[in-house]
């Protein structure tokens, strides 16, 4: 009788703790992608290793070309980026240029004043965030002794 209670109270705790419908569904239905997936990162891996070991000697034999090839690349797309700037940046001058000159934009002082105010309160908030930062590491390090 009392092995009998002890199955019944051990199968209920089975079943409260039994996964629900939903999620064996779930479990099956992700289990073949998460598999499929593995097994593309392991190919993906494999095929990039033998790559890397059959090219690796023609890398080495054609160094002295790629190199320079590669800092040709790197020095023409700094140069369209740094062109892109620049053209952007003259753009901008002729626009503000243009709003002066029409009458459009407000009068140059008080800009540059405006821009000095910002400059200034930006430089009180970084200051105060300083000496925030700065009063809780003393508070860090002062509590570290005690």
């Amino acid at each position: 009788m009392a092995e009998q209670q002890q199955y019944h109270g051990v199968m209920e705790k089975i079943q409260e703790k039994s996964p629900s419908a939903s999620q064996v569904a779930a479990v099956l239905a992700l289990f073949p992608v998460g598999g499929t997936l593995l097994t593309l990162s392991g190919v993906t891996l494999t095929g990039t290793l033998i790559g890397l070991a059959l090219l690796t000697p023609l890398f080495l034999l054609f160094s002295p070309v790629i190199v320079p090839a590669a800092i040709l690349i790197a020095l023409s797309v700094a140069g369209f980026l740094a062109s892109g700037a620049f053209s952007l940046t003259a753009i901008s001058s002729f626009s503000w240029l243009y709003k002066q000159v029409s009458g459009k934009g407000g009068p140059v002082m008080e800009q540059i004043e405006h821009v000095k105010r910002r400059a200034q309160e930006t430089a009180g908030q970084v200051g105060q965030r300083a000496r925030e930062a700065g009063q809780a590491v003393q508070q860090r390090a002062g509590g570290g002794r005690e």
